[in-house]
């Protein structure tokens, strides 16, 4: 192997390894882990003083795998040892205060939510009833509260919180404070989704939501028909922040930032990324692309750009490192999955597709990262839309105008509504077409009922292998053809 595969490859042996040793910490269960931790640091270092290419990277993938163990370890043993241990195991009536991790969801008449506790650092999973639940739904993430209620252990389908580092359940029935965000990113935040939103006011309850949706996450007042039909035709994505929304917000900031110097637009660049991720309250798919997108800026600082798919690597394992639990979380592994395919297969695909360059530049981005995404989403939602695809070509080159519009026209529309509400609806007019176009296709797509399933996909899988084997005997054949005779 040549030292430019291994510069390539090194990174993605790293993950691997470190994906390998965050199973085998979870397989252990909670510790301390302090050797792992050790070792794992020794590793590092050690990796980074040798020289030679091999060694370094054989040296990282083994600390990496020590430190995947021990983050585990620690993030598990954190979840069952803590100050609220002893109160959560009697069921202890308690009065908390902390702060919403999100934004508050639920019915009319109830509300759940994430809450980090601030007296001990752990984050409880708040289900609110009664007089709480109503008043709780109105707060947003960033902002402070104190509930009183009782505790008891995750159980059931609500295990699944622990994997956002919920370690109890508060059944909260009062809300006795409630306190504007203390962080002044979150403020700023705040102020920011509420300026958006505000200037999408003048437009239908569900094109309202649905913008939300596209622009921020936030789907909690999308119809659960219309959430279906996206569902159905494979564009659910399009209502999950990612790295085209992180892009779009970039290509907005861009002529600022091109005023600045060179320091000044890595600065300015991070902070447009930590502004957004706020704004969107740091979702799984949101931190992959945040990350990617920062290490891109830092690499064209240091005047050494890096690929894709040296950067998606680095990136996971950050985040990982960070937070191992993100193992567990389908949003992570499908905005992973959806980048690894576009780094890896969108060029060969589009090289080998007929007609426009640009459209099969989009055919092959889109396919690329269906391709990617599909070991997800199959084992875990049971099959794969067929029409995605032709649906994904259509509806992306839609959601790109409506992103970057909907952003600019919804800050200018929240700002001048008071003062002009014509022009906030004027404004408005090209995201409600945009939205409509985007609805259309999902409801044609989603009455298409033809899915791929695990069985079906592995069929695929063997149809594409044998299509390859065989026009690489053909190119064989045809080579050993034009060689001289002897």
């Amino acid at each position: 192997m040549t030292s430019r595969a291994r510069v390539a490859f090194g990174p993605l042996l790293v993950l691997a390894g470190l994906i390998a040793g965050i199973a085998a910490g979870e397989a252990a269960g909670p510790g301390a882990a302090r050797v792992a931790l050790v070792g794992g640091g020794v590793g590092v270092v050690t990796a980074a003083i040798v020289t030679r290419p091999g060694a370094r990277v054989a040296i990282a993938v083994l600390a990496f795998g020590l430190l995947g163990t021990a983050v585990m370890q620690r993030a598990l043993h954190g979840l069952v040892v803590s100050a609220l241990t002893a109160p959560v195991q009697a069921r202890d009536d308690v009065t908390v205060r902390g702060t919403l991790v999100e934004d508050p969801e639920g019915t009319r008449f109830s509300a759940r939510v994430l809450m980090k506790v601030d007296a001990v650092g752990r984050r409880l999973l708040v289900d609110a009833t009664g007089d709480a639940g109503p008043r709780l739904r109105l707060l947003s993430a960033g902002e402070g509260v104190t509930l009183r209620g009782w505790l008891e252990p995750l159980t059931g389908f609500d295990e699944r919180w622990r994997w956002q580092h919920a370690v109890a359940t508060l059944h909260a029935n009062e809300l006795l404070d409630a306190r504007n965000a203390r962080a002044p990113l979150d403020r700023l935040a705040n102020a920011a989704r509420g300026a958006v939103l505000r200037g999408s006011g003048s437009l239908a309850p569900v094109d309202r939501a649905l913008l939300a949706g596209f622009l921020l996450g936030d789907r909690r007042g999308v119809p659960d028909d219309v959430t279906e039909r996206f569902r159905l035709a494979g564009l659910t994505h399009l209502m999950a922040v990612s790295g085209e929304n992180v892009a779009f917000v970039l290509a907005l900031c861009a002529p600022l930032l091109r005023r600045l110097g060179l320091f000044g637009r890595l600065a300015g660049g991070v902070a447009v990324l930590a502004l957004f991720g706020t704004m969107t309250r740091w979702e799984p798919s949101v931190l992959r692309a945040i990350a990617m997108a920062s290490i891109a800026l830092v690499a064209g600082y240091l005047g050494r750009p890096a690929a894709g798919l040296r950067v998606l690597a680095l990136a996971a394992t950050a985040l990982l490192v960070a937070d191992p639990f993100l193992l567990h979380s389908v949003g992570f592994l499908l905005s992973c999955g959806a980048s690894l395919g576009i780094a890896v297969l969108a060029r060969p695909f589009a090289a080998r597709l007929p007609g426009p360059e640009w459209a099969c530049e989009v055919l092959g981005v889109t396919a690329a990262a269906q391709v990617g995404v599909a070991p997800v989403l199959i084992p875990v939602f049971g099959s794969v839309p067929l029409v995605s695809l032709p649906a994904n070509l259509v509806a992306v080159p839609l959601a790109a105008p409506l992103t970057m519009w909907g952003l600019a026209s919804g800050v200018a529309g929240g700002v001048i509504r008071p003062f002009a509400p014509q022009i906030a609806w004027l404004l408005t007019v090209p995201t409600a077409a945009l939205l409509h176009a985007l609805l259309t296709v999902a409801d044609l797509a989603s009455r298409v009922p033809v899915t791929v399933d695990g069985r079906a996909a592995w069929g695929l899988v063997a149809i594409a292998a044998l299509m390859a084997a065989v026009v690489h005997a053909r190119k064989v054949r045809r080579d050993a053809r034009q060689l001289p005779a002897r």
